[in-house]
């Protein structure tokens, strides 16, 4: 006979193992069966979305004013040369961490064949350090600029345009440094239960950050996104923001004008302008409801301390999302009567 459960099984087993630099293996189990793919895939999803990385998004080339033009001496074009210099990925060091913009600087006389490795300083490393950037020839010399952010994802290059301006050109910027994450949910021996499940998470980077700092980066932003979770219930609207229909706000409102105990004119007046409803009184403002037909000031002030009495004044300024449910609420009462 199986054991009757309170509560699920928490996973303690996590093993990690190093298939090649930047490229490890994760094993994390037992988890209880249907669990693993729950939490998988969501944490998949945040590796590879939501890593932070560096990107060149802008470049600024002496004597060249847009992608097409020429750059005396050099031999590729103005476009293949971004291009290359687009494909580079920059890490950089741990002073820098906290900038999340900067500017690089360079200049190369010639002859010689400009790669990747050329871009490197104190500062930052170039990743694909043997790529071809550009051959400059022995009477020429080249000298640009560039503009290096902090960002996720992948920005278009016609996104930032609008942050860089006219000084840069833009470049399209692939941010994720998470190369490829895959995953394999197996079965796994737990307290005679063969149903366990085992999560092998296999995560690969381009070298900018580690792939299991990467890992705990997703992992951590699961969590904050999960806190809002954790508030009190009893402190957030619900139905998309719209307070729930039994609230004691609404009771009160949805509430017929025959609790206030009204004496019989300012009662009479109300039955004959069809005003049933707290709430209706509450949205009026005080001129609606003295040039109710026969409503004397007398009858007037008298409404105005039985609403006080329940809490309310005429013309009361409601939260939006109370006065947008309760104008719909008593639309839907009196369209009923």
């Amino acid at each position: 006979m199986k054991s009757i459960k309170v509560r699920p099984y928490i996973p303690e087993k996590l093993e990690i193992e190093e298939i090649a630099p930047n490229h490890i293996r994760l094993h994390a189990y037992p988890f209880e069966p249907h669990y693993a793919i729950t939490i998988a895939h969501p944490v998949r999803r945040l590796l590879l979305s939501s890593s932070v990385g560096y990107a060149p998004i802008g470049i600024k080339i002496e004597g060249v004013r847009h992608e097409f033009d020429t750059v005396r001496g050099v031999a590729e074009d103005v476009a293949p040369f971004i291009v290359n210099i687009k494909n580079l990925k920059f890490k950089v060091n741990d002073d820098m961490q906290q900038q999340e913009r900067f500017e690089l600087h360079y200049e190369f006389n010639g002859p010689m064949e400009l790669r990747g490795e050329h871009l490197s300083n104190e500062s930052i490393a170039v990743l694909s350090g043997d790529s071809h950037l550009a051959n400059i020839n022995s009477d020429a010399k080249l000298k640009f600029s560039i503009l290096v952010h902090k960002g996720l994802g992948f920005v278009a290059s016609e996104v930032i345009r609008e942050e860089i301006g006219s000084e840069y050109i833009p470049l399209d910027a692939d941010f994720t440094p998470v190369k490829r994450v895959v995953y394999e949910i197996e079965n796994v021996l737990h307290e005679s239960n063969p149903n366990f499940e085992k999560i092998v998470f296999e995560v690969e980077t381009n070298g900018q950050i580690e792939p299991m700092e990467a890992f705990k980066e997703a992992v951590a932003i699961m969590h904050s996104q999960m806190s809002v979770f954790g508030a009190e219930l009893s402190d957030v609207p619900t139905s998309n923001g719209r307070l729930n229909d039994d609230s004691p706000e609404l009771k009160v409102l949805l509430s017929s004008v025959e609790i206030l105990n009204l004496e019989h004119r300012p009662s009479n007046c109300l039955q004959k302008s069809n005003i049933k409803y707290i709430g209706e009184l509450v949205l009026m403002n005080e001129n609606d409801l003295k040039n109710i037909k026969n409503l004397g000031k007398r009858s007037f002030d008298e409404i105005a301390a039985k609403l006080n009495e329940v809490g309310y004044a005429i013309g009361a300024d409601l939260p939006h999302d109370l006065a947008t449910t309760l104008s719909k609420r008593l639309a839907k009462l009196k369209g009923q009567n």
